[in-house]
């Protein structure tokens, strides 16, 4: 997802988001250690995602204690 479909999104949105991406990555985790992932490159987008989404919610966060 781009930047600014995520800034579109919800506080809740971004949330759920974010845990379904970090199940995403357990689920990768545990695949890689059984020997069957098929795009190693997964790893690294998922976490940009997460980061992406981190840093939103942060601005987010920061914007309102501000105010």
């Amino acid at each position: 997802m781009k930047v600014k479909e995520l800034k579109a999104l919800s506080t809740e949105d971004l949330l759920a988001k974010e845990k379904n991406l970090k199940k995403e990555l357990f689920d990768l985790r545990y695949q890689n250690q059984v020997g069957r992932v098929e795009k190693p490159a997964q790893f690294k987008n998922i976490r940009k995602h997460i980061a992406r989404i981190l840093t939103i919610l942060n601005e987010r966060k920061n914007n309102d204690n501000k105010n």
